[in-house]
């Protein structure tokens, strides 16, 4: 789309319930646009939908699960009655789950990547024939600074992410010939959001996001200039950038990265393990914050160890590069 606004154009959101997703139907709604708003939590979804009314768009929601095919494709159908033809579609919904691999329950690495990876695929292959008899749309699908870095203790988490590149990228090419038909893929970096309290945690200790963590609204930003000028990639979070490039330049990386978050997660607080918001939806408030920017007393985890030493590791690379090409 090449509009400076966005008024009347039709949005869905998938995992708009909080978050980034809720996030991004305020802002899309402060543009004018109309909203169907997709989630598991009837509740919060009649929230977000008042208020994107207040901020003067068109709203209405459709509770969806999108580990179920029929639930997305019931969506698409609804809002193409709802707005005649549907012009952005975000694939946002995830869910996630912490602790060592092998002591974590099958079930629950399979339901995450039931909604991060296959959620995303059902969602596209409700909305394609839609944007291919209109000739046009904007795809944008969520994904992380974890589809670049494998996230130790995060492992099904990590497989759906990286899966997510290559599902785009595949699409991509199909779509070669409708130049209109966009694919767009964003790369936070660890965002505040209550998604890190609500997650399945099998580690049998309190977690806290890594820092730097970043606004969700921020994200939100990003997809409206994608919605307006599309592009395959956009990334938000400068430790994004830090990340990738140790990811490219350090030879066993991820050997570090998995050294720092089994430092962070062994901490003395120890809770019950818990499957989160992985079957049902959370019981806690819904919002677009987790309020973890507001603690800055908070103790800093495996991210945060990580990325001061990949910056220390970068620069050393940097330096070591340079001395070996000096005249001698």
């Amino acid at each position: 789309m090449s509009d400076t606004r966005l008024d009347g154009a039709l949005v869905v959101i998938t995992g708009a319930s909080s978050g980034i997703g809720r996030a991004a139907a305020q802002a899309f709604a402060a543009e004018g646009a109309r909203l169907v708003l997709a989630a598991r939590d009837e509740g919060a979804l009649a929230e977000v939908v008042e208020e994107c009314r207040n901020l003067g768009g068109e709203a209405f929601a459709v509770v969806t699960d999108v580990t179920h095919g029929e639930a997305l494709q019931q969506l698409a159908d609804r809002a193409v009655e709802f707005g005649g033809r549907i012009d952005v579609w975000i694939n946002n919904a995830g869910v996630g789950s912490v602790g060592g691999f092998d002591e974590t329950p099958l079930q629950v690495h399979e339901q995450v990547v039931q909604t991060d990876l296959l959620g995303y695929l059902r969602g596209a292959h409700a909305v394609l024939p839609q944007f291919k008899k209109q000739r046009r749309g904007v795809l944008i699908n969520t994904l992380s600074v974890g589809s670049w870095v494998a996230q130790p203790y995060a492992v099904s988490y990590s497989a759906a992410k990286f899966g997510l590149r290559g599902f785009s990228e595949a699409l991509r090419g199909e779509l070669r010939d409708w130049p209109q038909i966009h694919v767009c893929d964003v790369f936070p970096a660890v965002i505040d959001t209550p998604g890190f309290r609500d997650g399945g945690n099998y580690s049998g200790h309190a977690l806290t996001p890594p820092a730097p963590r970043y606004d969700p609204r921020q994200v939100a930003a990003t997809m409206v200039r994608l919605a307006r000028h599309p592009r395959a990639s956009s990334t938000v979070g400068g430790a994004a950038h830090l990340l990738r490039l140790g990811h490219f330049l350090i030879p066993g990386f991820s050997r570090l990265l998995g050294w720092g978050t089994a430092r962070a997660i062994d901490r003395p607080c120890h809770v019950a393990v818990s499957s989160g918001n992985l079957f049902r939806p959370p019981m806690g408030q819904r919002r677009i914050d987790g309020g973890w920017r507001r603690r800055a007393s908070a103790a800093p985890t495996g991210g945060l160890i990580a990325v001061g030493t990949l910056g220390a590791a970068v620069l050393g690379w940097y330096l070591l590069r340079r001395l070996s090409r000096a005249p001698r």
